[in-house]
């Protein structure tokens, strides 16, 4: 993957300040609460103020959002300096169409268009969530993209993840793995452990032998060298 290519996304978002990290097929906690079963070889581009993104390509020609607990008012974008663009932020009383129309303006904001095609309930981390199709029509280059995304809210947090790929070759190629990551998703008990850590009866601490006349005396024990 070349660092170039990188650029020619996410320049237009916040400049050329992205780190790479190749991420290890297995069982990935991403974020505090959300964890997948990776299968494939993916790897994370980091960009300041953006959710993680995700490609097996090479972006700009595949890529992967994710969203491991956006809380009830956070912002899932912000536009970069001196844009017109407007903050996108979440809200827990969404409901789906709103959540739909929340990703359509994130995405559209420089001016790319996006196209609903279709809307269906869909578990997802476990919860009651949904599954969605897309049309994508990206400025920078014109090009036609396709997408599926999914989505789920608990505890008023958003969890969600966007695939979005070329139409022509590379979404077709991919869009199973997308889906196998995405139904894998679930959530990490973490307070559940934690309340089982804190439930656990302290061992007592074994008291050190006596160093000096003194001490031995004061405990009522006899002083060895």
């Amino acid at each position: 993957m070349r660092l170039i290519s990188i650029c020619l996304l996410v320049a237009v978002l916040a400049g050329c300040t992205a780190n790479l990290k190749r991420l290890d097929t297995g069982e990935t906690l991403l974020g505090e609460r959300l964890a997948v079963d990776l299968r494939d070889p993916w790897t994370q581009v980091n960009v300041i103020g953006q959710p993680p993104r995700w490609t097996i390509e090479g972006l700009p020609l595949d890529m992967l959002l994710v969203y491991p607990g956006v809380k009830d008012g956070a912002a899932i974008y912000k536009a970069p300096a001196g844009s017109e663009a407007k903050v996108v932020s979440f809200r827990a009383s969404m409901q789906p169409e709103e959540i739909i129309a929340m990703f359509e303006a994130a995405l559209s904001a420089g001016g790319s268009t996006f196209t609903l095609t279709k809307l269906e309930p869909k578990t997802f981390i476990g919860r009651k969530g949904l599954r969605f199709e897309f049309g994508f029509l990206r400025r920078s280059d014109n090009m036609r993209l396709s997408g599926v995304g999914f989505a789920a809210v608990d505890n008023a947090e958003l969890f969600a993840m966007l695939y979005i790929a070329p139409r022509l070759e590379f979404f077709g190629r991919h869009q199973a793995k997308v889906e196998q990551t995405a139904g894998s998703a679930k959530l990490w008990a973490r307070s559940a452990t934690l309340a089982q850590e804190t439930a656990k009866p302290a061992q007592p601490q074994q008291e050190r032998p006596c160093i000096t006349t003194m001490e031995c005396r004061a405990r009522g024990e006899v002083y060895t060298r």
